[in-house]
């Protein structure tokens, strides 16, 4: 596997807002340079034949207006499709719909991911956790990402994924991915003593603390 403390710091995170319809939401945005190309990357995120062996078996209908289901995670419709640059879904889960984007643009010698999750505010639990409880979840799946275009030809199995999410590399992973939301919070205006205790209370929840 590639090496921890490196990838977390290729990776960009930022924290924002934004209004919708139904209401105020939050904006988490994750990213980072790969060392491919932008049609490479469209396909990593939109071939069902790759997506598994980086992030979750899929099933469905994976074209604009089709529906999509993550094995035991999230589901939803495409909503937008447009080859090389971006991919819009909605992102159902538990009863909760929230949005996410990907986009893809060539940077220097490789390629930009950017994966931007926006979902609207449920105070008593944004309270509680903060941007970490969506962030959390991405770093997993720009770590997989990663390792898959390091090594295409070993996919990461979900039993090895999990031994390594619970080996001290993998709880290594999640304190640096927590301190690094916990920075860009702070960075978009919050609190520091709030943004490390919600950090706090993410890091537990995901370590099953």
């Amino acid at each position: 596997m590639i090496d921890v403390k490196e990838h977390i710091n290729e990776v960009q995170r930022s924290v924002g807002t934004r209004v919708l319809e139904a209401g105020e939401a939050r904006v988490m945005t994750i990213s980072r340079v790969y060392d491919t190309d932008q049609e490479d990357l469209w396909d990593v995120v939109t071939n069902p034949e790759r997506i598994p062996r980086w992030f979750l078996p899929v099933s469905g209908e994976l074209r604009e207006g089709g529906k999509y289901q993550f094995e035991g995670n999230a589901g939803g419709t495409i909503t937008e499709c447009e080859r090389p640059r971006r991919v819009a879904a909605t992102w159902e889960f538990n009863g909760g719909i929230s949005w996410v984007e990907v986009r893809f643009s060539p940077e220097g010698d490789g390629a930009r991911f950017e994966l931007e999750h926006v979902a609207l505010v449920d105070e008593e639990h944004w309270e509680q956790y903060g941007p970490g409880a969506v962030g959390l979840g991405w770093e997993g799946a720009l770590w997989g990402l990663a390792n898959h275009l390091a090594t295409p030809d070993a996919p990461l199995t979900p039993e090895a994924a999990m031994e390594w999410a619970m080996s001290e590399e993998g709880k290594t992973f999640m304190r640096l991915s927590s301190d690094a939301w916990i920075e860009a919070d702070i960075a978009s205006g919050t609190d520091p003593e709030r943004a490390r205790r919600q950090g706090d209370n993410t890091l537990k929840a995901y370590l099953g603390e």
